[in-house]
C-alpha cells in the first residue's frame, strides 16, 4: 500500500492519463468497427442460411459451417489466424485492421444466432400472409419480418457488444495498442501491478457499464410495443 500511494501522483500524471484514454478510445473503436460489420454480415449470413430450394444446399450448408466452426475457435486463435494469413490478400494491413477483422469474423458467427432466433420468433402466418400479397423474399424480410424481430434481436446483440469490450483485452497479445497493452507497458516501467491494473479495471468498468445501461433502456423500449399487442390481442372478444 505505501508503494501504491508514493506512485499514485506519478501514475496519475498527464501523460499516463492520455495515454489510458487513448487506449480506451482505442479499444472503443475496435469493438464498435468488428461488431458493427458483423451484425451486417450476420444478417447476409441468415438470409442465405434461410434460402430455400435444393440448388441452394451448398450455401446453407457453407453459412452453417462458418457459424458452427467459428463459434468453437477461441478468439485468440481467430486473432492469429488472421494476422498470420491477411498478409495474402493486404500486405501492409496494420494492427488495428487485423483487429476489427479478427472481431468481425468472431461476431458474425456468434450474431447471426441471435439474428436466426429472433427471425425464427415471427409467426410463420405473417410470412404466408406476405406471400398471399405477391411480396417477393426480399420484400418479406425487410418489410414484414424485420420489424416485427428486431425487438427480440436488439437487446442481446447489444449485449454481445458490451461484453466483448473486455475480449478486446486479447488483441494486445498481437502488440495492439489498446487498453490492456498499455497496461502492461505501464506495470513494465515499474507501477505497481495493482495500481496498474486496478485502473484499467476501472477503465474497462466505466465503457461497459454506461453501454450495458443502453441496452437495458432498449430492451424495455423495443419490449413495450410488443406487451402492448399482446394485451390488445387478449382484450379482443
Amino acid at each position: 500500500m505505501e508503494r501504491i500511494l508514493e506512485q499514485l501522483p506519478r501514475f496519475l500524471s498527464q501523460r499516463n492519463l492520455v495515454l489510458l484514454a487513448e487506449a480506451a478510445g482505442m479499444t472503443l473503436a475496435m469493438t464498435a468497427a468488428g461488431c458493427l460489420i458483423g451484425f451486417l454480415l450476420a444478417f447476409v449470413i441468415v438470409y442465405l442460411r434461410q434460402t430455400p430450394g435444393r440448388w441452394a444446399l451448398p450455401v446453407r450448408l457453407a453459412c452453417i459451417a462458418y457459424v458452427e466452426i467459428f463459434r468453437r475457435i477461441p478468439f485468440l486463435v481467430i486473432i492469429y489466424l488472421v494476422l498470420f494469413t491477411i498478409p495474402l490478400v493486404l500486405r501492409d494491413a496494420s494492427l488495428f485492421v487485423i483487429a476489427v477483422v479478427s472481431i468481425c469474423i468472431y461476431a458474425t458467427a456468434y450474431i447471426s444466432e441471435i439474428i436466426r432466433g429472433g427471425i425464427e420468433s415471427v409467426p410463420r402466418q405473417q410470412v404466408e400472409a406476405a406471400a398471399t400479397m405477391n411480396l417477393g423474399r426480399p420484400q418479406t424480410t425487410l418489410w414484414v419480418v424485420l420489424p416485427q424481430a428486431m425487438p427480440v434481436i436488439v437487446p442481446p446483440a447489444v449485449a454481445f457488444g458490451v461484453s466483448f469490450i473486455k475480449d478486446t483485452a486479447l488483441v494486445s497479445q498481437i502488440g495492439m495498442f489498446e487498453l490492456t497493452f498499455r497496461g502492461k507497458e505501464l506495470n513494465n516501467q515499474g507501477y505497481s501491478a495493482v495500481l496498474v491494473f486496478g485502473t484499467i479495471a476501472f477503465v474497462y468498468f466505466l465503457m461497459s457499464w454506461p453501454l450495458n445501461l443502453w441496452g437495458q433502456y432498449l430492451e424495455k423500449r423495443l419490449a413495450a410495443p410488443r406487451s402492448q399487442r399482446r394485451r390488445r390481442t387478449l382484450r379482443q372478444p
